[in-house]
């Protein structure tokens, strides 16, 4: 499996920025893209995430409102639409494959359970 990200750049607060996921060699259609961020000196946080099989999505309640998740099946690529962008939003946001995945999404699986990354793309939010 291959996950590769862009859209990441500098904008800024009260922007908006559109990152994509572009994944390939999936064997299932069981799995689910999720986007996950990492500020400096702090923890991977989960984002967003959406399922392959039903297109469920979920969002975190940090973002709810700003972030939307969305996928094109035509060109297996997941997008990350943000709005209303703050300097805290400022992270390195990566893409990452939970594999396998059944069902709807019901919570963001924590970072520490993946195995599947992009190799990540820098969002940075001046004020």
């Amino acid at each position: 499996v291959q996950l590769v990200e862009s859209g990441g750049g500098l904008v800024q607060a009260g922007g908006s920025l559109r990152l994509s996921c572009a994944a390939s060699g999936f064997t299932s259609d069981y799995y689910a893209i999720c986007w996950f961020r990492q500020a400096p000196e702090k923890e991977r946080e989960g984002v967003s995430c959406v399922t392959n099989s039903d297109g469920s999505t979920l969002v975190a309640d940090s973002v709810e409102g700003r972030f939307t998740i969305s996928r094109d099946n035509a060109r297996n690529t997941v997008y990350l639409q943000m709005v209303n962008l703050n300097p805290e939003d400022t992270a390195v946001y990566y893409c990452a494959a939970d594999v396998p995945h059944y069902g709807p999404i019901e919570y963001i699986p924590q970072a520490r359970f993946i195995e599947v990354w992009g190799q990540g793309t820098l969002v940075n939010v001046s004020s």
